[in-house]
């Protein structure tokens, strides 16, 4: 189930699911630890002995975010019941606080006491093992902890605090949970329950005839009682209401720092250009990680997640956010990117937010053979970002540390992994992390890679090395055009396999990552064998149904719903639409030709969810969102998009 309402700051993430329930709340790193785990952690309302959680039939939901903001505005209605809520949601800019705005309007003609319960189904460090949670009386509030993790939840209301509580076992010997004591309108009063254990708090409102009154909740979490103990009291000092509206306000300052002619995109397509910006700014730790996705429904799939930073993902990312103007924001992903370099100048498949190697597939033998499990664009391609990130905010310093830390190492590497006859990269799993063999996209990565390189030495003064990286990059360009393009079919392979014997077997799939052809600046746009490459893509990745879009490659079996692969080459992805729009901007000659990609880009805001998040693919019939939502790669390729088609509209004025 995707997460269409995301709030965080890079050291906590919470993420709700469409019927409001708190499925993920990530701390100390973005992506790590999930203190959740996709449980539910939901909200009850209890009206004159009738008593309905959210997530049930009888409710009307809307779901979005405020205006340019992280701060969520959700509308739920319940006619029976006579009540409609508005909630907003966000997380503090700076500390690890969660708070939560209930405004809730009375519809009927009678005075009404109306309870709101809160339900806290936490498993801290990703386990119910050995969990405590507990009331104190002292602070009148509501506690989890377990070793370094604490959870504490307050909350107010025009009367006081907490009014009611209980602590009990969850998923445990016929135990349910305390949500089940709730539904009653009364919760028991246990202080306290350790083992697999859940907690509820409820607070009242007397509501006149019409009347809107409004509470508001929060969470604390820190490393100690003491840390939460001291941002509970923080919240009571500032007052929770104050500091939502700065939460909502520090946003609005962030996400419109920087003055852009937006031209004649429709307002639905700036909004949508804002809200990417800020929903990926949720998915990067403080620390430097750029995770690619934080929905664990994911797991059920093949009990793995997309909770890691993958140097690729994060390249592209962090160059998109570098342009829009958000050097600072992406800078400590290089210092991370160096960090992990292995001592032979290569980046391994992914990472975890803190730095150690994340979870793989790829085998170090093979058949016998010997080889490394990397996907060598990775490498190259944070050598690519980091020179764009340098044109965009000319952090000369920065760069010159990562010089003799990252550059170089890197860029020895890309110049040594290199098929000795062939002349290109040697062999490496290809973007998809799906087969091994020597691609187009990887090799136009490495060019990237290496010309980075030469230009920092360039920048440098290093007159040596900018010449044997350039040469090198060179030397891939012309390995390409003689073994990666060919003259018989007129376009660009997807790859080559060497075989044992040496022979050499192509690989002609269509496939959207040919895009990377022109858009790393390894041919020109305008040259005739990647436009044929390119038409190619568009024709034959085409979604031939009412839904649309551009698959990844013929053939494509992830998330596959069609066995019609003549009308549905594979599932529609956000980016790889978006690449094929790159293209229509890149060749445009005229602010007429402008118009395809521009309904491209109206084609993503069409497949967004209610609340802006994308997903990373749609299924091809019905539009609805697969795998993983949101998807950080799929907002930043539409950032990028976005500003390509800005430098396009004022080149050609």
């Amino acid at each position: 189930m995707p997460r269409p309402l995301v709030v965080g700051n890079g050291k906590l993430l919470i993420n709700f699911d469409d019927k409001l329930h708190m499925r993920d709340l990530y701390f100390p790193y973005v992506g790590q630890l999930n203190h959740v785990g996709g449980h539910f952690s939901k909200l009850g309302i209890w009206v004159q002995g009738r008593f309905s959680w959210l997530d049930e039939d009888g409710w009307t939901r809307k779901l979005g975010y405020g205006q340019e903001s992280l701060v969520t505005d959700v509308h739920a209605h319940h006619e029976h019941l006579g009540i409609s809520l508005q909630i907003a949601d966000g997380v503090h800019q700076r500390d690890p606080i969660y708070l939560k705005k209930v405004c809730v309007w009375n519809l009927t003609s009678e005075v009404r006491e109306v309870r709101l319960f809160f339900n806290h189904d936490f498993s801290l460090n990703e386990t119910e093992v050995g969990d405590t949670a507990v009331y104190d009386p002292i602070l009148r509030t509501i506690y989890h902890y377990k070793r370094n993790v604490y959870i504490m939840a307050n909350g107010k209301t025009d009367t006081g605090g907490i009014d009611q509580y209980s602590v009990g076992i969850k998923r445990f010997n016929y135990a349910e949970g305390t949500w089940r004591d709730a539904e009653d309108g009364l919760l028991s009063g246990n202080p306290i329950a350790q083992g697999s254990v859940d907690s509820t708090i409820s607070f009242s409102l007397i509501l006149q005839p019409q009347e809107e009154k409004a509470l508001f909740y929060w969470m604390c979490i820190g490393e100690s009682y003491e840390d939460v103990k001291g941002l509970n009291q923080y919240v009571l000092e500032s007052d929770p209401e104050r500091l939502l509206s700065r939460i909502a306000v520090y946003w609005q300052r962030w996400v419109n720092k920087e003055e852009r002619d937006f031209a004649d995109l429709p307002a639905e397509v700036v909004n949508l250009y804002k809200t990417s910006l800020l929903l990926v700014r949720t998915q990067i730790d403080q620390n430097g990680a750029i995770l690619a996705a934080n929905d664990s429904d994911i797991l059920q799939f093949n009990r793995d997640h997309y909770s890691y930073m993958w140097p690729r993902d994060g390249a592209l990312i962090a160059s998109a956010m570098a342009k829009a103007g958000y050097t600072g924001v992406v800078a400590p992903f290089f210092r991370f990117c160096a960090d992990a370099l292995n001592k032979d100048g290569y980046l391994l498949h992914k990472y975890n937010p803190d730095g150690s190697v994340g979870s793989s597939w790829h085998p170090y033998i093979v058949d016998g053979e010997i080889q490394l499990p990397i996907q060598e664009d990775e490498t190259a391609l944070v050598l690519y970002a980091l020179w764009e990130q340098y044109k965009s905010g000319k952090q000369i310093e920065d760069c010159q540390a990562l010089y003799p830390t990252l550059v170089r190492p890197a860029a020895r590497f890309l110049l040594e992994y290199v098929h000795p006859e062939l002349q290109l990269p040697k062999p490496s799993y290809d973007l998809w992390e799906e087969r091994r063999g020597i691609f187009t996209f990887t090799s136009a990565a490495v060019f990237a890679g290496l010309m980075a390189a030469a230009r920092f030495a360039q920048l440098f003064g290093d007159d040596r090395r900018y010449k044997h990286y350039a040469e090198g990059a060179e030397r891939i360009r012309g390995a390409m055009e003689k073994h990666l393009y060919d003259p018989e079919i007129g376009r660009f392979l997807r790859g080559i396999y060497v075989r044992a014997d040496g022979s050499v077997e192509k690989d002609f799939t269509v496939e959207s990552s040919l895009f990377a052809l022109f858009a790393l600046d390894v041919f020109s746009v305008d040259d005739p064998r990647v436009a044929r490459t390119m038409e190619g893509v568009k024709k034959s990745l085409r979604v031939d149904t009412a839904i649309g879009g551009i698959a990844r490659y013929q053939g494509d079996y992830y998330f596959k719903k069609s066995h019609d692969t003549v009308k549905v080459p594979g599932n529609p992805w956000i980016i790889c639409t978006l690449w094929v729009a790159d293209w229509e901007i890149a060749k445009a000659k005229s602010l007429d030709e402008l118009q395809e990609p521009k309904n491209r880009l109206a084609w993503v805001v069409r497949h967004a969810l209610q609340s802006g998040v994308l997903s990373e693919q749609l299924d091809p019939y019905t539009g609805a969102p697969v795998s993983v939502a949101p998807l950080t790669w799929s907002h930043s390729t539409y950032v990028a998009t976005v500003l390509r088609y800005l430098e396009k509209v004022n080149e050609l004025r």
